[in-house]
């Protein structure tokens, strides 16, 4: 599904001279690649304010923070996403709502995000699951014309580095956005990191607290819930080197699924993606039998995965703890369905064609 190590040994060099020059900086916290990152991250993604965290899930705990939800208070998700934004829920206190999906994309059903928004709903977040945008605009226009004000709306663009709908980049479109940079995403660092992102000077002057003790100075506690999250200056200086060859890896992914699509037949079905350039972060499809469709890809030596195989209101820890959580008939019938295939940019050609074969050879 994935090979660490190639990227790794096609930039020696460059990642090498990057740790050595860390290295003998004496910075390894909040030192100059972390300030050069953030300035270079919020430029590419257009946003004014970046602020790096610890990881992910950070940022997302971090954004429902400095977007002023507390305990109690409802926010609208998605059930389908792995989890990651019902995990920063739980840590606040917060309350999941779940909305379905569109089935033919797999991305958060606006119109059933907006029926769900009522003055308890604090936030929204959007997640760009597989490299996809989920459509803010059309939410806040969905919102409008039923007279709702629009909740706080934050991205999760973990899965989007470099995704954009109708020209405008995935990160841009909410009141924050919250990135990822595990390894494997399609900017990644030798390990844990994240960002938040957001246009708000208070926003980013709170969040600037609250991700490290919520101090204001040092050993000044002046916000409540503040944790340590900080990206060190390696996954820094490893992400600035990364960055001007995001483009043409995600170009990369997207060729790969477009060989996929040729060669497969109509029973295996590609999300669609209208209006933008995804970011093809996972080659994702959708089959009736998904056990003989794994077993035929097996036996042909094609790995597989499933993202993700549980719904996060049927997770066994949560199932019992506050929840609004309708039929989703949409995302259960989806979650049963989906496959994801290899999909990462040093595939080599044979290889990708090994897959297309497989797939092109599969009856149900």
């Amino acid at each position: 599904m994935n090979d660490l190590s190639r990227p790794y040994r096609d930039n020696q060099t460059v990642f090498d001279t990057i740790l050595t020059k860390v290295g003998a900086s004496g910075y390894y916290l909040g030192g100059p690649y972390g300030e050069a990152f953030s300035r270079e991250f919020a430029e590419y993604v257009g946003t004014p304010h970046c602020l790096l965290v610890g990881n992910g899930t950070d940022a997302l705990e971090l954004a429902l923070r400095a977007a002023g939800v507390e305990a109690g208070d409802h926010v609208v998700t998605v059930a389908n996403a792995g989890g990651y934004t019902t995990t920063a829920c739980r840590l606040i206190g917060a309350v999941p709502v779940y909305a379905d999906i569109d089935a033919d994309t797999l991305l958060m059903d606006m119109d059933d995000a907006a029926s769900l928004v009522d003055p308890n709903v604090k936030a929204v977040v959007a997640t760009h699951l597989y490299g996809a945008v989920a459509d803010v605009e059309a939410l806040r226009a969905k919102l409008a014309a039923q007279g709702k004000a629009c909740p706080i709306i934050i991205e999760d663009c973990a899965q989007a580095h470099g995704a954009s709908l109708r020209g405008q980049m995935a990160g841009s479109f909410g009141d924050l956005a919250t990135f990822s940079f595990y390894p494997t995403k399609n900017l990644g660092a030798f390990g844990d990191g994240g960002a938040v992102l957001c246009r708000d000077e208070a926003v980013m002057e709170r969040l600037s607290r609250l991700h490290q003790y919520g101090w204001n100075t040092r050993y000044n506690v002046a916000v409540p819930f503040g944790r340590n999250s900080r990206m060190d200056e390696i996954q820094a200086a490893v992400l600035s080197a990364r960055l001007p060859k995001l483009e043409d890896a995600n170009g990369a992914r997207r060729a790969v699924i477009e060989a996929y699509a040729a060669a497969a037949p109509s029973c295996v079905m590609f999300p669609k993606r209208p209006d933008q350039v995804p970011a093809a972060h996972l080659a994702v499809v959708m089959v009736d039998d998904r056990d003989g469709f794994r077993a035929h890809l097996a036996e042909r030596e094609v790995g597989t995965d499933i993202h993700y195989p549980v719904l996060d209101c049927d997770q066994a820890g949560w199932r019992d703890l506050p929840q609004v959580c309708g039929q989703l008939p949409s995302s259960r019938r989806c979650s049963e369905r989906i496959v994801s295939l290899p999909c990462f940019p040093e595939l080599t050609q044979e290889e990708i064609s090994i897959v297309a074969e497989a797939l092109a050879a599969y009856t149900p």
